[in-house]
């Protein structure tokens, strides 16, 4: 039995899986059993922002304001390249154009879709979440000004509102097209 040369023959790759939606809509925490699922790497990007520039995005998003810090995430998600990986994005990744054409060159986009009750309730429970979002807008305006662009780019909307982050990741499975999700070998 000879061993492949996995360095000299890479094979084509199955593409990434880019979660979107609102802070609080369970990204990470559905990304990460999404990952364990498939044996694929999980990205945050968010902790990705956080560890390039040193600080908490909450603070990065204060120091900068919204449009600057927009245009700072969006750079940072341009210059992912990643194959065999589940991407947890900002929940306003949305708002560049630019780097969701990139997301979306690198796989299939599933929004997780959850109400603005429980998306209020989960930010409410960490203060420190880092959050987009100018002078004099709510939580609940944000809500409402992403729904469409989500909507928008997903291929996949997955309604977690009353599933755990397992069952959000095997309803993400079984809907993806299979051939996505397997390499050629």
């Amino acid at each position: 039995m000879t061993t492949p040369d996995l360095v000299a023959t890479p094979a084509r790759l199955a593409p990434c899986i880019i979660l979107i939606g609102m802070a609080g809509a369970g990204k990470s925490t559905v990304g990460s059993a999404l990952a364990r699922e498939l044996g694929w790497a999980f990205l945050d990007s968010d902790h990705l922002i956080e560890a390039l520039y040193g600080a908490r995005l909450q603070d990065l998003t204060d120091a900068l304001g919204k449009e600057a810090f927009l245009d700072t995430e969006c750079g940072v998600i341009r210059a992912i390249k990643a194959n065999r990986t589940v991407i947890g994005t900002g929940g306003s990744v949305v708002y560049r154009e630019e780097a969701m054409r990139h997301l979306a060159a690198l796989g299939s986009i599933v929004h997780l879709d959850v109400p603005l009750a429980v998306i209020e309730e989960r930010v409410a429970r960490n203060p420190q979440r880092g959050l987009a979002i100018a002078p004099g807008q709510t939580l609940a305006d944000i809500f409402h000004e992403r729904e469409a662009l989500y909507a928008a780019w997903a291929g996949l909307r997955c309604d977690a509102r009353n599933k755990n982050p397992r069952e959000c990741a095997q309803w993400i499975l079984r809907h993806l097209p299979q051939d996505l999700l397997v390499a050629d070998v």
